[in-house]
């Protein structure tokens, strides 16, 4: 009963947040940023690592065909491809981004027990097999969250180099005879931006939850259709996006598959080996509180492949030791710890709960980005620019999951309610080693690249920040030197993407 009332409160919550007035939907950018082109890459070697061929004149047969295929398609526009048109019409990087929201939470879900009391792990070649691949756990949502986030950002770049090379202009420019239906810009439409968006992001997300492709694929092709539709591109603007996205998300997908992801999950002589290291040192080593004790989840994650860091910078940054579990100091943390638990204000409670962020929602990392979405769309950004944005925001919470997952095995320190078995926790305990907080490292993390992007709301940013990791010692599952040592641990890790970022060219005059 307390998970499902958590999730309705975080879904009625999310949702408030994410109100926007009906005026920015399928709005004009603010600006085109026809230099994007020139933008520093995050993979790619640069703009024309993949080639995309001239295309047609507007004067030629060809390409007076496909105009007359579109006004034909307008002419007999439905309602259903209307509400595709105004849908996508408010930006691919955003409705992918929601869409991805959907998936985490959906597949968000810690495997149950199987017989003999053991935990089945989901199977990515298997991906509709019981538990179901994947479990998008805190983690791996990072992961995801990054890798689709970044390899848009670089085919868009590169997108945006050739359309300005090539200068062709939209249908709708070309001929009186094709209507607008959707935002119009100056924009050159080859190739198409909408088509390079459909292609990457749906080979990626077919790599991260294989069991709905058929969703993903039905969305990918509703947006190429809708760019069509709405005159904003000809069927060749979209076979030299498509083709070009899909290019771009090989290179990503490469990465994927050797970034250390698959050997996370570790082996019980591993988690072994982490508790004996932590009982040398003369700690208590963390342990499940789960029946039945659930393998750590993903302890060598410490160890997957960073954006902007590398792992001696990983090393470097790692946090000084937590209170020893014998200090009086451990004492204190854990009877503070009690005294939120036994007698929390309804506010505090709220808190806890708003942000527990647990099975059957987007992750802590999700959460960070419904709370920028509605910035990105008040901003007026172009599509490349609001790319730029969810890049920089994800990639900079990958590596905070990465560093805190880091530090959390090389210490492996037990939580409130393994020192205090009376304690009660108000939410869900997560299966992992307590030092340092997750919530508190995500969040400084986030809250760093958006005040950065939107220097104007940092005070904003910076207080979810500590309401986010404050909501931990309220719901009983952290002790407040996790949450103090995480905070300044993620907003370091947040300043190397900060630091990208103020050099890569996209920054205005």
């Amino acid at each position: 009963m307390k998970r499902s009332r958590t999730r309705l409160l975080w879904f009625l919550a999310a949702s408030a947040s994410m109100a926007v007035a009906p005026s920015t939907i399928g709005q004009t950018a603010a600006s085109t940023d026809p230099s994007a082109g020139n933008w520093r890459m995050i993979l790619l070697s640069g703009p024309t690592q993949f080639t995309v061929p001239p295309p047609g004149q507007t004067s030629g047969a060809d390409y007076q065909a496909e105009l007359n295929a579109i006004k034909s398609a307008q002419s007999r526009i439905t309602t259903a491809q209307r509400k595709a048109i105004d849908y996508w019409g408010r930006g691919g990087a955003v409705r992918w981004n929601e869409i991805m929201l959907g998936l985490v939470a959906r597949y968000n879900l810690p495997p149950a027990p199987a017989p003999g009391d053991t935990y089945p792990v989901p199977d990515a070649n298997n991906p509709f097999a019981d538990p179901p691949f994947p479990f998008a756990n805190p983690p791996y949502a990072a992961r995801a969250y990054s890798y689709v986030a970044a390899a848009q950002y670089d085919a868009l770049k590169a997108a945006w180099h050739f359309k300005h090379l090539y200068n062709r202009p939209a249908p709708w420019k070309v001929d009186s005879g094709v209507k607008a239906l959707g935002p119009v810009t100056d924009l050159p439409a080859y190739p198409s931006e909408d088509a390079v968006m459909s292609g990457v992001n749906a080979e990626l997300l077919k790599l991260l939850f294989p069991a709905s492709v058929q969703e993903i694929t039905l969305k990918a092709a509703e947006q190429r259709q809708a760019a069509v539709l709405s005159g904003r591109a000809t069927a060749s603007d979209v076979a030299a996006g498509l083709a070009l996205g899909q290019a771009v998300a090989a290179v990503f997908t490469a990465r994927a598959g050797t970034d250390g992801m698959r050997t996370a999950g570790g082996s019980p002589a591993l988690w072994q080996a982490l508790a004996d290291a932590a009982r040398a040192r003369g700690e208590i080593p963390w342990r499940s509180m789960e029946t039945p004790p659930r393998p750590p989840m993903l302890p060598l994650f410490g160890s997957v492949r960073t954006w902007m860091m590398t792992a001696d910078d990983i090393a470097r940054e790692r946090p000084g030791p937590p209170p020893s579990t014998s200090s009086a100091l451990m004492a204190q943390e854990v009877a503070e710890v009690r005294r939120y638990v036994d007698s929390g204000t309804r506010e505090e409670l709220r808190i806890a709960n708003f942000w527990a962020d647990g099975p059957g929602t987007p992750t802590p990392p999700g959460h960070w980005n419904y709370l920028a979405l509605p910035y990105l769309l008040k901003a007026k950004y172009s599509e490349v620019r609001t790319a730029r944005a969810l890049a920089l925001l994800n990639m900079a919470m990958h590596d905070a999951a990465v560093a805190c997952w880091d530090a959390k095995f090389a210490y492996f320190n037990p939580r409130p309610s393994q020192m205090d078995p009376e304690l009660k926790t108000i939410i869900g305990l997560p299966n992992f080693p307590s030092y340092t907080s997750g919530h508190s490292t995500f969040s400084s993390a986030a809250a760093e690249v958006l005040s950065y992007l939107f220097p104007a709301d940092a005070a904003y940013f910076e207080a979810q920040k500590e309401e986010a990791s404050i909501s931990r010692l309220y719901g009983g599952i952290h002790y407040r030197s996790d949450i103090e040592v995480g905070k300044s641990h993620g907003k370091r890790i947040g300043g190397y993407t900060v630091s990208f970022a103020r050099t890569d060219g996209a920054d205005f005059p």
